[in-house]
């Protein structure tokens, strides 16, 4: 089981090279960033965590672009895979998104994880003139143009959202960018995740996930895919019978959040995480 960091990227404190470089040093396997185009003043779609208009967070509306945060981060890492917590594909050309996350794939030498999420922000993908009622389709056609990209000579696509001719499309990713899915942990959303991607992240607000760890992975066999899917957990507070029985489970990784402070109180936070995680992987190997 793999420990992951998540970075609330924003235009203060910490940046993500900073970040993502004491993570690697501490011994973290990935390292992740969240997408916000911009955050509309008058909206109607709640927030999942309010349960209404407002925001938990400022930086919501302060958020820096996932992939030049991640390509920042690349070039002064060398081990950690760099991921999205999530990103929005269909807030964007499906074809031009493939060649920038191609690129940082391809300069980071392979180490990039594809976090998608549907959207809560209706009124942000309402700008970006996104259908609400359409975009988990559209997400899938995004995702089956984006891998037609980067895994065909002379790639095509014919979808209701997306088109495109037999096309040249290089760098090709070192490896194609397994695609995690967070969202919440329903019927619905797992059996979209085993058809159309490589696993699942969970929500903040999912504390009992054992039952859908469980659900996921049997519609996953029904979908007849093979292996497992990966499982990232959004953790708050690292407890060893926790992390043992997630192990045992198939939770893959583990990922912690980053406070909203200076470089100084992040990096010290880091290295507390990490030795307190230091200790839990012992008990977890002996367990």
């Amino acid at each position: 089981m793999k420990f992951g960091v998540s970075l609330f990227t924003s235009d203060r404190g910490i940046g993500p090279a900073s970040a993502s470089r004491g993570a690697e040093a501490h011994g973290f396997d990935s390292f992740y960033v969240p997408e916000h185009t911009h955050i509309p003043v008058a909206r109607v779609a709640p927030h999942p965590r309010t349960g209404d208009a407002s925001l938990p967070d400022d930086r919501y509306m302060r958020t820096l672009d996932p992939w030049v945060a991640l390509a920042s981060a690349s070039a002064v890492t060398e081990r950690i895979e760099l991921g999205t917590s999530v990103a929005l594909p269909v807030e964007h050309d499906p074809i031009a998104l493939a060649k920038t996350i191609a690129s940082l794939d391809h300069l980071s030498g392979g180490r990039v994880i594809l976090g998608v999420g549907y959207g809560w922000n209706l009124d942000e993908l309402s700008d970006h003139n996104v259908p609400p009622s359409r975009r988990r389709t559209m997400l899938r056609e995004y995702l089956e143009a984006m891998r037609a990209l980067w895994t065909q000579d002379e790639a095509f696509y014919e979808g209701e959202f997306v088109s495109f001719g037999p096309s040249w499309a290089w760098p090709k990713p070192m490896r194609v960018p397994p695609v995690i899915v967070g969202a919440a942990g329903t019927e619905k959303n797992f059996r979209w995740i085993a058809k159309s991607a490589d696993g699942w992240m969970s929500t903040p607000l999912e504390p009992k996930i054992d039952d859908r760890i469980e659900a996921l992975q049997r519609m996953w066999r029904e979908a007849g895919r093979e292996g497992a899917p990966r499982i990232l957990v959004l953790d708050g507070r690292p407890d060893v019978d926790k992390l043992m029985r997630w192990r045992d489970l198939g939770v893959t990784e583990v990922v912690y959040g980053l406070p909203d402070r200076s470089e100084q109180d992040v990096l010290a936070y880091l290295g507390r995480l990490a030795e307190k995680l230091d200790g839990l992987r012992e008990s977890t190997a002996a367990g």
